[in-house]
């Protein structure tokens, strides 16, 4: 039994440098207005809630949502809580140093501004480059290039990695 662990242990730490890796995502972003079009909006000031329905797409910078709805929570004039349903919601934002991209897609995405957290929740994909992130829940965090899935984020499905390919 004690091999057998050995040989796991030796065989994780081998597989380390092989595991998709994401760059930050551009810090300038968090400082840009937010633009939101749709076919309706609702907007209750009282409880500070706005609701987005239809071909809902939000940018920030090169932060951009492709949503069917979009619920807006604001706290002192500012953002707080973004949530976006669709079938599904896309996601795109550029990352530093000119690495590219990466782009998402799930059914729900819940975004807190100032933690610049996301969620992907239901039938969750993460790429970036040749690297793929697949789940029922993927946790990204923007600013610190971090990726939790599967189970580490609280999710049901196994989590699939797609580590790179042929480059062309």
């Amino acid at each position: 039994m004690k091999s057998t662990r050995k040989i796991l242990c030796w065989l994780a730490i081998s597989l380390l440098p092989a595991m998709p890796s994401l760059t930050q995502a551009l810090q300038s972003d968090k400082n840009q207005p937010t633009q939101i079009e749709a076919d309706s909006v609702e907007i209750d000031d009282g409880k500070g809630i706005s609701i987005y329905k239809g071909n809902v797409v939000m940018t920030q910078g090169s932060i951009q949502f492709k949503a069917d709805k979009v619920v807006v929570t604001q706290r002192e004039e500012k953002a707080d809580q973004i949530t976006a349903t669709g079938a599904p919601v896309h996601f795109q934002q550029e990352m530093d140093n000119n690495e590219g991209m990466v782009k998402g897609r799930s059914k729900r995405i819940e975004y807190e501004a100032d933690s610049e957290i996301l969620y992907m929740i239901n039938d969750a994909v993460l790429t970036q480059n040749k690297d793929t992130f697949t789940s029922d829940r993927i946790t990204y965090d923007r600013a610190k290039a971090v990726v939790k899935a599967g189970a580490s984020a609280k999710g049901k499905e196994r989590v699939r990695v797609t580590i790179g390919g042929a480059k062309k």
